[in-house]
């Protein structure tokens, strides 16, 4: 029960006695519940074969039974938990979504075994320590955003990387879909977008300054039932997904299936292809309504993948937006004229602002990376807070919801330690006790504007992860220190328990290796995590607080 990530908010241990899981034991689900019975069915009962059959009809429900049952008196993801020697185990939410977190923390207390996918030890005695857990999270926006545009993850990678968030009671997948080095998603009004923009000819291996190249064409999309499929997998593990297509920058894929959407006017965009290197890349997308009515075909098709119930928020990006070619541009310049612009910035507010409207004529809301902000930002967008604290700041004070997700705290692609044995090392040291320590709501907000802060995720970007492993090695552990962060309700960051954290730790890395997990240990990289001789982008000294 001392082992639980995230720490729960009130635990109470009875007697010393534990309540035991066998073949008799049922599942009885109340209204509301369905998808949590099917889950405990599939996972508990997997991993220790049992039938966690339904309470037979006439049958006292209240005896040896896995109960589920939903108390709109609750929060939506608050849940109680119960164990009880001889009724077994009770799990109340005040939605189905806690519910489910509740069904969360039951496998935990089962121990690491409960996250295998058979049983390995037959026929043993599943003991659950009796207990009573009382329990909610601090933010409703806890989430990771996975970049797939630099190196593709297929489909299965994304369905298992949704099991382990849902495992940490993460709530919030930003699929990072687009970017200058492919396109992921199958738009069918435009198939080049996938038939020639979701491929490259090599990658660079490594920082942008490697001499080192991967010969290998590189590639992949996933297809609308993909799509529906994973947004399906999530909803089912209540988990909303925010899908991003990055506009009007990182747009070099989009721009080498139809060079028409680029500046055509100063570069030669019939000569693009896929970018086979990382950095910021100064192809970006014409302000011609020939680029919006293309954009606004894309997001139809988006909007219909991704419904409002599991994804009220779609993001745009609007991040590293080289503005040199709409400079150059005659017809960028016509267009700042005829709107009655002033300079760049405002050509990109109002590139965004377009989106807002027509997102919010169709009940979504946008979300875009702080740059957004640079020009003026329309009333109901909200704000991924990246480059520091500052963004989200000024958005929060000026009444926009925010998202933190400052890059010096927690961009899981930044290094794990000093060490030379660190794979390709890019940016600061964050350290598990690092993340543990990230605080989202900074000092000195307002009270007002500190309740804009939706909450945060935590952000993996692949250029230097080739496969699914080396994401792995990124975000574990460092993720459950990330979820804990954003769920339980930790003193201020330096009053924070991390010596507790660490040993509740040793527990969940025996759930970790259960899940087949590649994480970092503890006492640095195996020798397979490796990548010596790779050149890196590490940055020295403590990260500033910006």
């Amino acid at each position: 029960m001392d082992n639980l990530i995230p720490a729960p908010v009130r635990t109470r241990g009875g007697d010393s006695g534990a309540f035991v899981l066998d073949g008799a034991t049922t599942l009885t689900a109340g209204p509301g519940t369905e998808n949590t019975e099917r889950w405990l069915r599939g996972t508990l009962g997997a991993a220790f074969g049992l039938p966690l059959a339904p309470a037979a009809k006439g049958a006292p429900s209240s005896v040896n039974t896995v109960e589920l049952q939903v108390d709109p008196a609750l929060g939506p993801e608050d849940y109680r938990l119960g164990v009880d020697a001889v009724r077994g185990v009770r799990i109340t939410g005040g939605g189905a979504a806690g519910v489910f977190w509740g069904a969360q923390t039951l496998r935990q207390l089962l121990g690491p075994e409960a996250f295998r996918r058979a049983p390995v030890s037959p026929g043993a005695a599943r003991r659950i320590p009796l207990t009573e857990i009382e329990d909610g999270p601090r933010f409703g926006w806890r989430g990771l955003m996975l970049d797939v545009a630099r190196h593709f993850m297929p489909k299965d990678g994304v369905l298992r990387m949704l099991d382990l968030l849902a495992a940490h009671k993460l709530n919030v997948f930003h699929f990072h879909l687009t970017d200058d080095q492919g396109w992921r998603i199958e738009i069918k009004r435009h198939p080049r977008l996938t038939e020639a923009g979701a491929w490259r000819a090599r990658t660079k291996y490594g920082h942008r300054a490697s001499e080192l190249w991967d010969e290998t064409p590189h590639g992949g999309y996933y297809t609308q039932d993909d799509i529906r499929e994973i947004v399906a997998y999530a909803a089912e593990r209540h988990i909303r997904v925010v899908p991003e297509i990055d506009i009007p920058g990182h747009s070099q894929a989009a721009i080498s299936a139809y060079p028409e959407l680029g500046n055509t006017d100063v570069v030669d965009t019939s000569v693009l292809s896929v970018w086979d290197t990382w950095g910021i890349n100064p192809n970006v997308l014409a302000p011609t309504d020939n680029t919006l009515r293309f954009f606004e075909g894309v997001f139809e098709e988006v909007l219909d993948l991704f419904p409002a119930e599991t994804s009220p928020f779609i993001h745009v990006g609007g991040d590293e937006c080289l503005k040199d070619q709409w400079k150059e541009s005659p017809a960028a310049q016509a267009r700042m004229t005829g709107l009655g612009l002033t300079d760049e910035d405002g050509l990109q507010s109002w590139f965004i602002r377009h989106f807002d409207r027509w997102l919010g004529e169709r009940g979504r809301r946008l979300i875009g990376w702080d740059e957004i902000l640079e020009g003026g930002l329309a009333d109901g967008a909200a704000v991924s807070s990246w480059r520091g604290y500052a963004g989200g700041v000024t958005a929060a004070e000026a009444g926009h919801d925010v998202v933190m997700c400052p890059e010096q705290q927690v961009y899981l692609d930044h290094r794990q330690d000093g060490g030379a044995d660190e794979p390709m090392p890019i940016g600061f040291v964050r350290t598990l006790e690092d993340v543990y320590r990230f605080e989202p709501v900074p000092p000195g907000l307002s009270d007002e504007a500190a309740g804009h802060i939706l909450g945060a995720q935590a952000n993996v970007w692949t250029e230097v992860m080739q496969d699914a492993a080396r994401v792995d090695y990124q975000v574990f552990p460092r993720l459950a220190a990330f979820a804990e962060v954003v769920w339980s309700p930790l003193p201020a960051p330096g009053e924070r328990d991390f010596a507790g954290f660490d040993r509740r730790m040793r527990a969940h890395y025996a759930r970790l290796d259960a899940l087949g997990v590649g994480y970092r240990p503890p006492a640095g990289p195996l020798p397979w995590q490796r990548r010596p001789g790779v050149l890196g982008r590490p940055i020295e000294g403590p990260p500033p607080t910006v």
